[in-house]
């Protein structure tokens, strides 16, 4: 091994170790499930505006993201990320601040919980329905971080995927079972601002090897369609796309995916001072602009570094997830910039990947531990059991997605967009209408969340298949969302309309929201 590639791994094994320390600290503060599970309620502005965003970019905007701008121009890249930062934004003007008082109110500490409790159901239907779910969409996303993971370690040390990804694996398990959702949180935070130098200096460094921005463009401009919104160019097939209305509107369609996100609504859910969302709200939304544009950035400098020599020339989008990996790794090489801050951009990167999968194992833990054996099949707990069965439950998320993520060749992008589609579409519109429509009843709640998650499924794996040359290929989230929402009103219309004791909730929380 190289003396940089030493000074690197250094680096990184500091930023390791530095989330385990975290985790240990933070274990001492969690006293029962309620703290495990979402901190008490005790999230400041800022820690809670970047750990919401930093758990949701996650190792999509650090390598998807990338690599899609970079085998396949503009469209996809600049239509995913414009709809991302408008539902990101209309995520926390609209729904921070009123699932935080409604969860408060009726004292839910899980997102299936408060589902439960908002629609008034005492069988816990909705509560085993939504955990099971959370558990089917967690699991192959927190596969993707790890694989992420593993090709970060794999591309910069030359050693074995799937060691590599073992090894990252368990890392974020150990600060996760240790410190719990604040833990998470902080570490969360802290990755926030690694991610946001990796970001940096990877495209500023890469654009002056390149010298100058104008002839970063001037490389892609022969390809025809890859600098238009609206067109598009495949570098890997040598095919122009073509991008129309309906495309386009599939593609903004990831911006609906965040009224259901889990790990983000719990977020809201815990922040200290409801009064304090708006610094949240402009904090967030301001960072993922500049995040996003700089990794769509990073992706076009990439070609011209690939055609430079610089870099692999890549295959396809899913080999090109290494890129920042490969350029961090050339510039730290080269002497452009010091070897340790080499180090601390890949651990940026690897920070991108355990901000969400942290988020994602404690989401998924609190389904099985809390919602589905204590609430739904009753299953008495102390506290101190409670919290050994919430980190079991961690452990043995993980090793399920350690095995789906064996495989090296799996894209992080396509992986993370699946999951997305499926949380957004079985619960976006479960959370937007429970929150803003007083006659959302129980089963109208129910037959949203099936038939989201039906169509999810059917549209990937049918539908785009049998019609992959037709209209109907456009991302599942979209009409998925759409026939959720059908569902809802039309089953809430036709059942009977909540009980007053619900309907007083939803009113108080009304008249709060809007004092």
């Amino acid at each position: 091994m190289s003396a940089t590639n030493v000074v690197i791994l250094i680096a990184i094994c500091i930023y390791l170790l530095g989330m385990v320390i975290i985790g240990a600290v933070f274990s001492k503060k969690n006293k029962n499930t309620d703290d495990f599970y979402l901190g008490g309620r005790k999230l400041g502005p800022i820690v809670t505006a970047m750990s919401a965003e930093a758990s949701d970019m996650s190792s999509w905007l650090l390598m998807g993201l990338p690599a899609v701008a970079l085998m396949t121009g503009i469209p996809e890249a600049f239509w995913t990320a414009l709809g991302l930062a408008v539902g990101t934004y209309l995520n926390w003007l609209f729904v921070a601040k009123r699932i935080r008082v409604y969860s408060s109110k009726v004292n839910a500490v899980t997102l299936p919980d408060f589902f439960s409790k908002r629609f008034g159901d005492d069988k816990h239907i909705i509560t085993f329905i939504a955990a099971l779910f959370i558990v089917v969409f967690f699991i192959p996303y927190t596969a993707s971080g790890f694989a992420a993971c593993g090709k970060l370690f794999s591309s910069l040390f030359d050693v074995p995927y799937v060691e590599a990804m073992v090894i990252s694996a368990i890392v974020i398990v150990v600060y996760c079972t240790l410190g719990g959702f604040l833990a998470a949180s902080t570490t969360d935070f802290i990755q926030s601002i690694i991610m946001t130098i990796a970001l940096l200096v990877v495209v500023g460094v890469g654009e002056g090897v390149i010298h100058g921005f104008g002839n970063v463009f001037d490389n892609v401009r022969n390809f025809d369609g890859y600098l238009d919104v609206f067109r598009g160019y495949d570098v890997a097939g040598k095919a122009t796309m073509s991008y129309g209305a309906l495309p386009v509107a599939s593609t903004l369609a990831w911006g609906l995916g965040y009224f259901g996100m889990p790990h983000i609504l719990l977020r809201f859910m815990a922040i200290e001072d409801k009064k304090k969302l708006k610094v949240s709200r402009r904090v967030a939304s301001v960072w993922v602009v500049i995040s996003m544009g700089v990794a769509v950035l990073i992706g076009i400098v990439g070609y011209s570094l690939m055609k430079g020599g610089i870099v692999p020339t890549y295959e396809n989008a899913s080999a090109a997830e290494t890129i920042i990996v490969d350029v961090a790794k050339w510039i730290a090489s080269h002497g452009y910039i010091p070897a340790f801050v080499g180090g601390v951009i890949l651990a940026g990167i690897l920070a991108s990947t355990m901000s969400t999968a942290d988020s994602q194992l404690l989401a998924a833990a609190s389904s099985v531990s809390q919602n589905l054996v204590q609430e739904t099949f009753k299953v008495k707990l102390s506290e101190k059991k409670g919290m050994w069965l919430a980190r079991i439950c961690v452990f043995v998320i993980s090793v399920i997605a350690v095995f789906l993520a064996l495989d090296p060749s799996s894209s992080v992008f396509r992986i993370v967009s699946f999951a997305w589609a499926g949380f957004g579409a079985v619960f976006g519109p479960m959370v937007l209408f429970g929150l803003f429509w007083k006659r959302t009843t129980k089963w109208g709640a129910i037959a949203g969340m099936l038939s989201g998650g039906a169509t999810i499924f059917i549209w990937k794996f049918v539908v785009r298949e049998v019609f992959a040359d037709t209209i109907l290929n456009i991302y599942e989230l979209l009409p998925a969302f759409i026939i959720a929402s059908i569902f809802i009103v039309v089953v809430s219309l036709v059942t009977k309309a909540p009980d007053e004791k619900v309907t007083k909730v939803f009113d108080e929380v009304k008249a709060e929201c809007k004092g």
